[in-house]
């Protein structure tokens, strides 16, 4: 008798209604939590606090990219003084200023690269706790099918991601920056094309993989529908000016996070999207200044010393770049297929 009965209350388990079934995102990592907002039933306002304490964070990190900065220009000027003098050889003075840039950016460059590594592996450590939670929740609701191809196809192109920004993307950054060191400071051509055709491989590949994903997902019909065609183009516009080297295709897919926001209703689905900002928001703002820094230094050295180390500085901070793009090609992911899971829940 005992036998028979286990199976039958085996299925009334899982014929208990949606409305009953309660699931719970898992916590945010120590790394987010002290940016989450207190109360995440808004979204918008949720969002809104997690980006006013992550943007007052950032001076710590602002004024030491602008005191690296400082020693940058400084070097600018040090450096087209010097080839001025007729007794110093151009090869020698190209080799001051790669030692010099390269004493003064290795580090923060490796700390960067390091925290951004980081925020990818908790990224894609979170997502898979959270994207069970939405399957189950999805699944639920009755839509199996959409919950299967969702979990699959998620878990799929993270695992790839991940995967290759750890043991591929991210030693070929390095290498990116020593080719870079070596070509500006021997003047040699062929470093150069070589540090181009890197820079070219690690683009083609972010871009091939979101393809992919926002391809996958618009095939299993999960990204589509409409919202307001202004909110859609200045996510758009912002995505593609803020998040360097692949900003144009998570533009493209921002539409899919857009559409649902104001329809989301799971309290599951919105605390997850704010944990996945708020891992991603701190490191993201933090490597950003240092981008954008080093970019505006490149432009000033490149006034004072045409010929000089604005090229190399171009090189760090085309290196921050791209690791801003790995970081905002893992959350973004993570993003579209929470978001897909909760509009097949509305």
């Amino acid at each position: 008798m005992i036998r028979l009965l286990i199976p039958f209350l085996l299925v009334l388990c899982l014929c208990v209604p949606a409305s009953a079934a309660e699931f719970t995102a898992p916590e945010v990592p120590d790394s987010g939590q002290s940016l989450m907002p207190a109360d995440f039933r808004d979204f918008g306002a949720g969002a809104a606090a997690l980006l006013k304490k992550a943007c007052s964070r950032i001076r710590p990190d602002l004024a030491e990219a602008v005191k690296l900065s400082t020693g940058l220009i400084a070097s600018a000027v040090l450096i087209g003084l010097l080839r001025t003098f007729s007794g110093i050889s151009r090869a020698m003075v190209n080799l001051s200023g790669a030692v010099i840039v390269s004493v003064l950016l290795l580090t923060s460059a490796n700390s960067m690269l390091r925290l951004g590594c980081d925020t990818v592996e908790e990224l894609s450590s979170y997502g898979q706790l959270l994207v069970p939670v939405m399957a189950a929740a999805l699944a639920a609701q009755g839509g199996v099918t959409s919950s299967t191809a969702l979990y699959v196809g998620t878990t799929v192109f993270d695992t790839i991601l991940g995967s290759l920004i750890a043991r591929l993307f991210t030693p070929m950054v390095f290498l990116f920056l020593a080719l870079g060191i070596g070509a500006y400071a021997l003047g040699d051509e062929t470093l150069k094309k070589l540090l181009d055709m890197i820079k070219g491989i690690l683009s083609w590949s972010l871009k091939t993989i979101l393809i992919a994903y926002t391809a996958y997902m618009s095939i299993t019909g999960v990204v589509s529908g409409t919202t307001d065609a202004a909110a859609v183009k200045a996510a758009k516009v912002t995505i593609s000016t803020f998040v360097p080297v692949v900003g144009g295709i998570l533009s493209d897919a921002s539409e899919a996070v857009l559409v649902s926001v104001g329809t989301m209703k799971n309290a599951a689905g919105i605390y997850g999207i704010l944990a996945a900002l708020a891992i991603l928001l701190d490191p993201f703002i933090r490597i950003g200044a240092h981008y954008l820094v080093l970019k505006g230094t490149g432009a000033v050295c490149g006034v004072l010393d045409p010929k000089g180390i604005s090229g190399l500085i171009d090189v760090f901070s085309s290196a921050m770049g791209l690791i801003l793009a790995m970081t905002g090609s893992c959350c973004l992911l993570l993003l579209i297929s929470t978001v897909c899971f909760l509009r097949g829940m509305t």
